[in-house]
């Protein structure tokens, strides 16, 4: 499987990825404080849904593609509302084309007191992400491990925000980097809520990952679970989870209201499931 995002833009664990995303951030906005936002596997940030790499998995037809016209409840549109207002916003003429990555998705969502740091390590798409936001005070774009970043770049001076850690999952040993990447940012800021994103693929790591996590003492941990197909034989994308650190109050609620909604749309196979856990209490 071929990780470099621009194959995978727009797919289903991209849209429960964002959608997570984009409710944090709107709890965030509640309270006039300003807030930051770390991207640390930031991506391009604006991605060519007509490709050729887009085109050659044609990924996001089955998830933004199927997304964009669909009718929703009251509650679940009102809560998809930020999301696809800022996919439709990169597309005016209607369909879509364009897709926002996570910082531009973030970015959209900002008020004129937050900010945006977008890290990225990849030399090219590092130089792709400053092009996007040359001129923009509020975005701070680094050529950058991201894991370092972990510990460079938090707390934010802000002392409000949220941690993305979204990593390409292209070399062995990502789970466990997660997991101490997690510990380590959450000595240096135990107050941030941080958002962890990965692959269900490989069932016995996520196990091992999920019980690390309940190991590690951090509190306060809602993990994220959204199949769209039972285990596959052989190693394909089956699913994408999230892993909450400090989630909002709300968003439990919120997501129980939505999540139904996503599933029916993006499920090819059955079983599959979508669940909410627990990992660690207050």
């Amino acid at each position: 499987m071929n990780y470099r995002h621009a194959y995978h833009a727009g797919n289903f664990a991209d849209v429960v990825k964002h959608v997570v995303l984009t409710r944090l951030l709107e709890y965030l906005k509640q309270k006039d404080k300003a807030f930051r936002v770390v991207d640390t596997h930031a991506g391009i940030g604006r991605y060519d849904l007509s490709s050729v790499e887009a085109q050659k998995t044609g990924e996001w037809l089955g998830g933004i593609g199927r997304l964009i016209d669909a009718s929703f409840d009251a509650r679940a549109a009102a809560l998809l509302a930020p999301y696809l207002e800022t996919v439709r916003s990169l597309n005016p003429e209607g369909g879509v084309k364009k897709y926002p990555g996570s910082p531009l998705l973030a970015r959209d969502l900002l008020r004129k007191q937050d900010r945006l740091s977008a890290i990225e390590l990849h030399p090219k798409d590092a130089a792709r992400l400053k092009a996007e936001f040359a001129g923009d005070f509020q975005v701070r774009v680094m050529e950058l491990d991201g894991w370092l970043a972990l510990g460079a770049h938090v707390p934010p001076k802000e002392k409000r925000g949220l941690v993305l850690i979204d990593p390409p999952f292209e070399e062995e040993g990502e789970f466990a980097r997660l997991v101490d990447g997690l510990i380590r940012a959450h000595k240096r800021w135990p107050g941030g809520i941080y958002a962890l994103w990965y692959p269900i693929k490989d069932r016995k790591a996520i196990i091992a990952f999920r019980k690390a996590l309940k190991q590690s003492g951090i509190p306060k941990i809602l993990d994220i679970e959204f199949e769209i197909r039972p285990a596959s034989s052989e190693p394909t994308l089956d699913g994408s989870g999230m892993v909450v650190v400090n989630p909002p109050f709300t968003l439990e609620a919120e997501l129980r209201a939505v999540l139904p909604a996503l599933h029916k749309l993006l499920a090819v196979a059955k079983p599959a499931h979508w669940t909410l856990e627990w990992l660690a209490a207050e």
